[in-house]
């Protein structure tokens, strides 16, 4: 009987001790490759003429997100890259070129996260800090701050208890006025879709 007790006791304790660990490390991060698709949505310049004449070019970038697990369906991701370099396009020309750093922070809910195939839904929001603008020869000008929303749908696939293959879509509000020589000509919506494949360690 005593054996019996034991052998209880340290069971329960390998189970305590199972739901601790996963406690204490609900941490999952991944590299992602993101190819970023402009909506390049702008109104017409100076108020007259035709819009989206301003279109801003596609890039595809190394991306970096970090997430935290609240629960096993609740967490919160942060997604992390450098300045990235985009073209400016007026009527097909380019005009220039601008730089912009897009962390967005994201509350997801993961549909199955004991199954091999776990799927998640995510809203949150961006902070894009636009530098190093270079449009008609310093002429031109964009804002240096654009906040919006981001909505984000994407599945993890298992390879073991800490690997997964990640696929993610988001799409993120970005928006700046144009200027040129200080007076505002237009105002474009980047408000770019960005879809990604990357590969994920939950420690």
């Amino acid at each position: 009987m005593k054996k019996i007790v034991l052998a209880l006791s340290l069971a329960a304790m390998g189970v305590v001790s199972s739901q601790a660990m996963a406690q204490e490390s609900p941490w999952l991060v991944r590299g992602r490759v993101v190819n970023i698709s402009p909506a390049n949505d702008s109104d017409p310049l100076g108020g007259t003429g035709a819009s989206d004449r301003i279109t801003v070019s596609k890039k595809t970038i190394p991306e970096f997100d970090v997430t935290y697990f609240f629960t096993p369906n609740i967490a919160a991701e942060l997604i992390l890259t450098y300045p990235q370099k985009h073209d400016v396009y007026l009527d097909g020309a380019n005009i220039g070129t601008f730089k912009h750093l897009p962390p967005t922070l994201s509350a997801q809910y993961h549909f199955a996260p004991n199954s091999s195939i776990n799927p998640y839904l995510g809203a949150g929001v961006n902070y894009t800090n636009i530098s190093q603008v270079k449009l008609l020869g310093g002429k031109g000008g964009l804002e240096s701050n654009s906040f919006g929303l981001s909505l984000q749908a994407g599945v993890d696939f298992k390879i073991d208890k800490n690997w997964s293959i990640n696929i993610d879509v988001k799409k993120v509000q970005i928006r700046s006025d144009v200027t040129v020589s200080g007076a505002k000509v237009s105002a474009v919506k980047v408000d770019p879709v960005l879809v990604g494949l990357g590969l994920g360690y939950r420690f």
